[in-house]
């Protein structure tokens, strides 16, 4: 029970915020959007506004595009499962949700999305993990670096910072209908038992390790296939995890950077002349996708790779607005993902 006092003054907070519906809050507490667009913007969609001026400059366009990104930040994401192939499939998990708490993935052949909601564990198909819970964008990355066309040999798959080892999961069954090999590395043990989880029952044979990407224990041109989806701020997923948006700071990408550059530095000499490198990010952050792509390219903070680009988009067939590439970004309120990074590349030298 609250003292006479605090009550008191509870209900003199309470009045003075009713005194004003919202639009009246927002006409006091935001500055004009003609005088200070981000910081109007700011207020309006309770995103920092540094949050605000890195989304806009990797979004870019004008203002409409920024707030619609901005309020599906605000909006509560579906839940979408993962039929993992060879495991399970679409039909099993409408089937066990039921017509009316199912619909299509947009864009993966392998989602469905839940509906009403409900509670995904309660599925045979998830329990046993072959089936799981996991975004359309994750699942769009891992499936276009699977389809990526590759010269020779292709039976050496690495994922290199596998956990918790959803989008290893849907690797790993997709090589094995190649009768390839997945290695899913990951340098947390904690999180690498999640994806030893996340693997059991696979129908391919795989391996799950505990092992830093930037000091691997495996040799040079040892993999066809490279998967770095690597750690990053995680401002592609604000609208999961509403909270982390006034927990980080900007100085914060300062520290991802490096080890971003050196994930993916490490990818390139791990992989063949020949084979693929995906560097994935779920943040839009262009610090954090495009910008250390370049600069490991170009050799800045180590020595040049001799790799080149490849057009992503083209592996992402029938998803729309997905730019001039030669990478992807993919957005929540144009394609109602999280904003996941792909950028292809395929080491020449």
């Amino acid at each position: 029970m609250l003292g006479e006092g605090r009550a008191k003054f509870v209900n003199a907070v309470l009045r003075k915020v009713t005194a004003h519906d919202l639009d009246g809050w927002v006409e006091k507490v935001a500055p004009p959007y003609d005088e200070d667009a981000e910081d109007h913007l700011a207020v309006v969609h309770s995103h920092p506004r540094w949050i605000v001026s890195a989304l806009w400059d990797a979004l870019g366009g004008g203002r409409a595009g920024i707030e619609d990104l901005l309020e599906a930040d605000n909006e509560r994401p579906e839940v979408t499962l993962v039929a993992r192939p060879g495991r399970s499939t679409t039909e099993e998990l409408v089937k066990a949700l039921g017509e009316d708490n199912s619909l299509p993935g947009r864009w993966s052949p392998y989602a469905v999305r839940m509906a009403e909601g409900g509670e995904p564990g309660a599925l045979e198909a998830v329990r046993e993990s072959r089936a799981g819970v996991q975004d359309e964008g994750s699942q769009l990355v891992a499936a276009a670096l699977a389809a990526v066309p590759v010269e020779g040999r292709d039976s050496r798959w690495l994922d290199g910072c596998a956990g918790p080892g959803g989008k290893a999961a849907l690797l790993a069954a997709l090589a094995a209908e190649r009768g390839a090999t997945l290695l899913a590395a990951e340098k947390q043990p904690h999180r690498a038992r999640l994806v030893e989880r996340a693997l059991a029952g696979n129908p391919g044979p795989y391996q799950v390790i505990t092992a830093d990407g930037t000091r691997p224990p495996w040799l040079p041109g040892t993999f066809d296939r490279i998967l770095m989806d690597v750690p990053c701020s995680g401002l592609g997923a604000l609208r999961r995890r509403p909270e982390s948006r006034w927990r980080r700071r900007a100085e914060d990408l300062e520290a991802f950077a490096p080890l971003q550059r050196g994930l993916l530095r490490e990818a390139l000499k791990a992989v063949r002349v020949g084979g693929v490198v995906g560097y994935a990010t779920c943040s839009p952050h262009l610090a954090e996708t495009r910008v250390v792509v370049e600069d490991v390219l170009k050799g800045r903070g180590g020595e040049p790779v001799e790799a080149e680009w490849i057009d992503a988009r083209p592996l992402l067939p029938g998803v729309p607005a997905l730019g001039e590439g030669p990478d992807v970004q993919l957005w929540p309120h144009l394609h109602g993902t999280d904003a996941m990074y792909l950028a292809l590349l395929r080491r020449t030298g």
